[in-house]
């Protein structure tokens, strides 16, 4: 997930779904506390590939954190990722998204594979297999070449309906 750090940004993600919103948040809440810290924020962007500095980090605590407790709660975090009407806001949500991509994208090609997914849902601490993987690409790989462009990302990234709930890894 991409993170942007302007005060005045829009979220980098769109979670339309509130079972999508609790399971990015589990997956922030290392420690199952109800609670992210800056800490779990940090590590949650270092496992995706940010380089994200302390500074940063507290910058989007201090944003997100509307009860000033330094802590995110699942009211403040679906607050933060609230869908908007239009996914492409004047602010840059579409480079916000091609952010999100290029986390994916670990070779930098354009295109996200199987074997990237994997490594990046490793990462986070998901259990799935290379094939899994490969399944949740073919839902959302429109030209069949068996990877996901930026197109076909942002597609499913800014899909309303909900149904992009395909792409998510089994639990």
């Amino acid at each position: 997930m991409a993170a942007n750090t302007d005060r005045n940004s829009k979220p980098s993600v769109y979670l339309q779904d509130p079972r999508e919103v609790q399971s990015v948040f589990n997956r922030f809440d290392a420690n199952s506390d109800g609670k992210i810290s800056g800490d779990e924020l940090a590590g949650v962007l270092k496992a995706l590939g940010s380089n994200t500095s302390n500074e940063e980090v507290a910058r989007m605590m201090e944003e997100i954190d509307t009860d000033k407790d330094g802590f995110i709660n699942i009211q403040e975090f679906s607050a933060f990722f609230k869908a908007e009407t239009d996914p492409y806001p004047s602010s840059g949500g579409e480079n916000e998204l091609k952010e999100a991509f290029e986390l994916y994208d670990q070779d930098h090609n354009g295109l996200i594979s199987s074997i990237e997914l994997h490594k990046i849902l490793t990462r986070l601490g998901e259990r799935c297999t290379e094939q899994d993987c490969a399944g949740m690409i073919k839902s959302v790989d429109s030209d069949g070449d068996g990877c996901v462009s930026f197109e076909e990302f942002k597609k499913m990234m800014t899909n309303n309906s909900g149904s992009n709930s395909q792409a998510e890894p089994p639990k």
